[in-house]
């Protein structure tokens, strides 16, 4: 069984840097892609970015140039490094993945959530 581990959340002040860190653990022969989403309190969840196997990465409008996802594939592990923390980046960040076993693809997997609190 495939589980999603995340870790790097926390309190940063505005202008401060926070790296995200999403391990895939169990039976995994490789990864089609990861990403981050996130949801603030009285909103939807929303992507924040995601990485495939052949490095092609989205992001959403509000954190281009600021955020970086990259992917390690020895390790099953995504990174999100976020720079230039606002106010507006407060919310839980759920890491996602599909990964393929070996013996099937296992889609829409989702972490537990990290916390993150953007505040002076």
């Amino acid at each position: 069984q495939v589980q999603l581990v995340e870790s790097g959340g926390g309190l940063v002040q505005p202008g401060g840097s926070l790296r995200l860190s999403c391990v895939a653990t169990g039976s995994i022969f490789s990864i089609n892609k990861m990403g981050w989403y996130r949801q603030a309190p009285g909103k939807e969840r929303e992507l924040v970015a995601r990485i495939n196997s052949v490095d092609e990465r989205n992001y959403a409008d509000s954190v281009k140039g600021r955020f970086t996802i990259s992917l390690d594939n020895a390790k099953n592990t995504v990174y999100l490094q976020m720079n230039s923390l606002e106010p507006a980046d407060a919310a839980v960040y759920y890491c996602t993945a599909d990964v393929w076993t070996g013996r099937a693809n296992e889609y829409d997997l989702w972490g537990q959530g990290t916390q993150v609190t953007v505040s002076s």
